[in-house]
């Protein structure tokens, strides 16, 4: 715990009760993000199914009326994760306040660059939904208009993952230079391939189901295509991207800094993947057997499957959990100081004032020092910059030497930032008084 609280700032907390019981919080977390994330991987799966069968439409007609048919859910799955979306980014922003908005403004521009980005992915895909017929003899800029769409609803979960992932690591947060750094640590990528291929096979699954239903009217929609047809592709489809996790898995697993692995994680996920084995298996099964048997075992399929994902969202929370608790506990006792010591200097100024008299330069020194240096200095410890104890060990008996570093500082250390100048600043008087309170804090 000293050596994380050492290399990291600990900021305090807002001293405010949660709404709801914690382990209520949780719960819902959990299950709205599942839920959020369902209709999610369906809008850009979607999305991608649209693209690659009207692609394959130039060629065969009943591609691309497969791919209008596919075309015509996407605008009510996007709706569904935008509505679903709100509890979990809700008890996110309650749970790990502090984490979350963090991530969020060391990405910066991307994370607010989100919004505009949903509203034009939106209206690109009710664009294409309502001009099908208008551009029926001009099928390259359709296509174009769906292949922009499914480029934007890819980059949103890159800048999601990319901020959810830096707000697991504040030991980090001292090293980010905006999103670009943030997207080249650790599990981003193997995390962002995992949710693509977790999105086809929800799409195959959910594609499936669609078209077996008894009022879709398949035959009077599709001329040479057969129902069989499509559920076989669909079944390979969802039977492709869920093999595909068992190598993806591992990976995310590897690349999982070491600080947040544990038993509890490791068994969850092992047994959330041995659930899926038997979905995968009557899939096979049915994309090799006779067609009058590809609906049998549809629904132990899906309860497998959707056994698995439960299993792998509780360890989705179950890895924050074992990453963060030391640093809540660490927030958690600054918070605690914080409020001490604002009681006690509240007490304090309540007390009659005896001295009239101006300032003595130890307390300007002080004054110029809580005001321009505590956010970065701290006495004994590493907070941004080195502690005092440091600096009072270089410029012993030095305080030119001290006053002219911190007028025009340099940088000399690895993994700290660059201090600011204070020339213009502070003036030479201030300089002094600043200099001096440093050198004789015991």
């Amino acid at each position: 715990m000293l050596l994380l609280q050492t290399s990291i700032p600990v900021p305090k907390d807002i001293p405010l009760p949660f709404p709801a019981p914690e382990w209520f919080l949780v719960t819902i977390l959990i299950i709205s993000f599942l839920v959020h994330i369902v209709f999610v991987n369906l809008m850009l799966g979607g999305s991608l199914l649209t693209l690659w069968c009207q692609i394959k439409g130039i060629k065969n007609k009943e591609y691309d009326t497969l791919a209008h048919e596919i075309a015509k859910t996407i605008t009510v799955n996007k709706s569904l994760a935008v509505v679903m979306g709100i509890a979990p980014l809700l008890t996110i922003n309650t749970l790990y306040t502090v984490f979350f908005y963090t991530a969020n403004s060391l990405t910066g521009l991307m994370w607010i660059a989100i919004i505009p980005l949903v509203t034009v992915a939106f209206l690109l895909t009710y664009l294409h939904k309502y001009t099908w017929n208008t551009f029926s003899n001009n099928k390259p800029i359709h296509i174009l208009i769906i292949a922009f769409a499914c480029i934007i609803f890819m980059i949103i979960p890159l800048v999601f993952f990319t901020n959810v992932n830096l707000m697991l690591f504040p030991e980090k947060w001292g090293t980010i230079k905006g999103f670009m750094s943030a997207l080249l640590l650790p599990n981003v990528f193997p995390r962002y391939l995992h949710f693509i291929f977790a999105s086809l096979a929800v799409t195959g699954l959910f594609l499936f189901w669609y078209v077996g239903r008894k009022n879709y009217d398949f035959e009077s929609i599709f001329n040479q295509l057969t129902r069989y047809e499509v559920k076989k592709k669909a079944y390979s489809l969802v039977l492709a991207a869920s093999v595909s996790q068992f190598i993806i898995g591992p990976i995310v697993l590897l690349t999982l800094p070491s600080k947040g692995l544990g038993w509890n994680l490791i068994l969850v996920i092992f047994t959330g993947a041995i659930i899926s084995l038997p979905a995968i298996f009557y899939m096979y099964k049915a994309i090799v057997g006779k067609p009058e048997n590809i609906n049998k075992n549809f629904k132990i399929v899906v309860i497998c499957l959707t056994i698995t994902v439960v299993f792998m969202g509780s360890g989705r929370h179950i890895y924050r959990a074992n990453t963060l608790n030391p640093h809540i506990k660490m927030i958690s006792e600054k918070t605690q100081s914080f409020i001490k010591e604002s009681e006690i200097a509240r007490q304090e100024s309540a007390k009659p004032q005896t001295a009239v008299s101006d300032k003595t330069d130890s307390n300007k020194g002080l004054e110029i020092f809580e005001q321009n240096c505590a956010a970065c200095h701290a006495k004994d410890e590493k907070v941004v910059g080195p502690p005092i104890r440091e600096m009072q060990t270089i410029y012993s008996n030095n305080p030119s030497g001290l006053k002219a570093w911190i007028k025009a500082p340099g940088k000399k250390r690895e993994g700290y930032p660059q201090m600011p100048a204070f020339a213009n600043k502070l003036s030479d008087s201030e300089l002094n008084q600043l200099s001096n309170y440093i050198l004789t804090i015991k």
